[in-house]
């Protein structure tokens, strides 16, 4: 699916956010306002008004509201057509009230705004621009017809007609602008809203899959004991049924089928239980661990390890959460996938700090994203000669966004940079994007390991 695919069905998704009740609530705050507008242009200065139409125009309004309460059930949702429907009324039966009492003449006029701005902010593009286009005819239609203000004596209340040319042209105009930046904060926020999560599932996936291995581990270590046990008296009736062959071949099945037990257990999970003892690795092997699935995508993933002033000989023994595997293994596949041929992961650690660098030999960051990079749904255009390439690629930016996001809630802090000029034709290792990782030290090394006392006791996993 194409990100104009994906934009498509998030907005048509979106715009079901909308409640009915919610429209009728506005709706009855704006038929207050209006029938207090109308009250107060009559009685208090004497403003001839047709009051007939204008009565009709909010009765009309009403009705719709009383309706839509009686037939509708409380928690209905309005679809995408549903809610152009209610915004276009809305647009027409203000307009007939502008029409009514002066057009752009009347202050009131910059309500227009209202409805537009709903729509840019809740519809889709094709939605917002056919309501942009009904309201700017509507208003262009009223500089030349409507009914004139007069006062309880006859006199037209109206203003310059360079007062009416600027009206016009600040309500075109802030039809256009506010538009354009209702929708662009609104798509900002339901982009990051969608990232977030995506970002939450991966989380909750690799938290699963983590679990789901110390179960499995678990299990295999608890029935290990059983397992021994029957196979060693599985063995002991062998020897014993010597001369009873078919209960030997009983036996003999029993013991076959006990080592069977055995492997099957062993195969569906490598990590021990879920104790303590899993919750933290060295340093190298949670970088191993992240880097694993990529290993085999035909590009060579190198890690390298540094002690920087005042390190201890041995590499940490860093917490092993699934933010930091996740996030790290998200960061190795967007260097594989950019990647000519080599990937280098290098590890250094301090007393103060924990930091890790992923460097590739690929071209590096477009230089106008570098300032962007970590901000979801970012994604070049990619070109021919690529698209032949890697085919298969189709980023949008949303990994390296789940992985900076995941780093971050651990404490740590990401910086994007080139290893040198991406367009540059020299062939240098190293040269391409580098993505570095630093911890503080606390954040990350385990409290237990940096200070060697006991673990504990292993505890039970909570379903």
């Amino acid at each position: 699916m194409t990100d104009s695919e994906l934009g498509f069905f998030g907005e048509q998704r979106r715009s079901n956010f909308i409640r009915l009740r919610t429209m009728i609530l506005l709706r009855w705050f704006a038929i207050v306002g209006q029938l207090t507008a109308i009250t107060v242009a009559q009685r208090l200065y004497n403003l001839q008004l047709e009051l007939g139409l204008c009565y009709l125009a909010v009765g009309v309004s009403v009705i719709g509201n009383l309706i839509a309460i009686a037939v509708f059930p409380e928690n209905k949702r309005l679809s995408e057509t549903e809610n152009l429907l209610m915004v276009m009324f809305d647009l027409l039966q203000l307009c007939f009230l502008l029409f009514l009492t002066g057009g752009l003449h009347n202050p009131f006029s910059l309500l227009v705004l209202g409805p537009v701005t709903v729509s840019a902010t809740v519809l889709t593009l094709r939605s917002t621009l056919l309501l942009g286009t009904t309201a700017f005819v509507l208003v262009s239609t009223m500089v030349f017809y409507h009914l004139p203000l007069r006062t309880d004596m006859g006199f037209i209340m109206r203003v310059p007609d360079i007062f009416v040319f600027g009206q016009w042209a600040a309500i075109t105009i802030a039809l256009i602008f506010i538009s354009i930046y209702a929708r662009r904060i609104s798509r900002e926020m339901h982009a990051m809203s969608d990232a977030l999560s995506a970002t939450q599932m991966a989380l909750a996936r690799a938290q699963k899959l983590n679990d789901l291995g110390g179960v499995v581990a678990a299990a295999a270590h608890e029935l290990g004991t059983p397992l021994a046990t029957i196979k060693l008296t599985s063995a002991e009736l062998i020897e014993e049924l010597d001369d009873k062959p078919e209960l030997q071949e009983d036996a003999r099945l029993i013991r076959d089928q006990a080592d069977r037990c055995r492997d099957i257990l062993r195969s569906m999970g490598r990590a021990g239980k879920d104790d303590l003892h899993m919750r933290q690795a060295p340093l190298a092997e949670v970088i191993r661990e992240a880097a694993e699935p990529h290993q085999g995508r035909g590009k060579e993933i190198l890690i390298e390890l540094a002690i920087g002033p005042g390190g201890d000989a041995a590499q940490p023994m860093i917490l092993r959460r699934p933010e930091i595997i996740h996030g790290m293994r998200n960061l190795v596949q967007n260097a594989v996938d950019f990647a000519r041929s080599t990937i280098w992961i290098e590890a250094l650690w301090t007393d103060d700090i924990v930091s890790v660098r992923i460097l590739d030999d690929g071209r590096g960051f477009p230089p106008h994203l570098i300032g962007r990079i970590g901000d979801p749904f970012v994604r070049k255009r990619r070109s021919e000669t690529d698209r032949k390439t890697r085919p298969e690629y189709e980023g949008m930016g949303l990994g390296l966004f789940i992985a900076k996001t995941l780093l971050e809630r651990t404490g740590a802090q990401l910086s994007f940079a080139n290893g040198s000029d991406p367009f540059s034709t020299e062939t240098l290792e190293r040269r391409g994007a580098i993505v570095e990782v630093v911890w503080p030290r606390e954040k990350i090394v385990s409290e237990a390991a940096s200070h060697g006392t006991a673990l504990g006791e292993n505890r039970p996993i909570e379903v």
